[in-house]
């Protein structure tokens, strides 16, 4: 998959996919994106529960396992984090990202994407993180998780990862009571959520997005 580097309006890199004609983040922030999306909405919502069991969907940079990394780490509670990623970024890549710099965390941005894969790595006493080369629409998802961050590419893109089969089988392996947050708000996608059972709400989005959604299984 060919990817370039960009820079995002609040001056985060992302990724962009000229076969997809498609960006890995906001183009109005990655990092203002990430913690509305998936910190405000998602995490600060269920970080009580401690630890935090944490499926995202689109690993990709790393950057909401970094948010969520520099988190609960700050507000000492436990997380286990689960990244799942069909297509790993390379090093060459990683190397031109600048979320560590421009979240001050560098040494946590390197240690994230060199630990190693399909293991369990503890980055600090407050986060471990399992990273899985992983198909969702092919591969059997197993887990008991309390949020999920749903970061696929938009569903004009990629319309099988938000299908009633894939969010019926990320809804299988959530705990009662568990969070889905997405930046997505479109029509389908919320009709697909609600006809596999989930309680669905629209939410204020993150800049440039009026809305998203969350989704709670009941």
């Amino acid at each position: 998959m060919k990817r370039e580097i960009i820079t995002t309006s609040d001056g985060s890199s992302s990724l962009f996919v000229p076969d997809l004609n498609e960006t890995y983040h906001s183009t109005h922030g990655a990092i203002n994106e990430g913690l509305h999306v998936f910190i405000k909405k998602g995490l600060e919502v269920k970080k009580l529960l401690n630890p935090v069991n944490i499926l995202e969907i689109g690993f990709g940079t790393g950057l909401n396992a970094l948010l969520t990394l520099k988190k609960c780490t700050e507000e000492n509670f436990k997380v286990h984090y689960t990244g799942l990623e069909k297509y790993p970024v390379t090093s060459k890549e990683l190397a031109a990202i600048n979320f560590g710099t421009q979240l001050q965390s560098p040494a946590d941005f390197t240690k994230l994407h060199e630990c190693d894969w399909e293991n369990d790595n503890i980055i600090n006493n407050n986060f471990t993180l399992s990273k899985k080369q992983f198909d969702l629409i092919k591969d059997d998802l197993s887990g008991q998780f309390d949020l999920i961050y749903f970061d696929a590419f938009a569903p004009n893109k990629q319309p099988n990862m938000w299908s009633v089969e894939v969010f019926k089988k990320i809804q299988d392996s959530m705990n009662e009571g568990a969070l889905l947050v997405t930046y997505c708000c479109q029509g389908q996608v919320r009709r697909n959520l609600i006809e596999v059972g989930f309680n669905v709400q629209k939410t204020d989005g993150p800049p440039g997005k009026r809305e998203m959604l969350t989704a709670t299984k009941l």
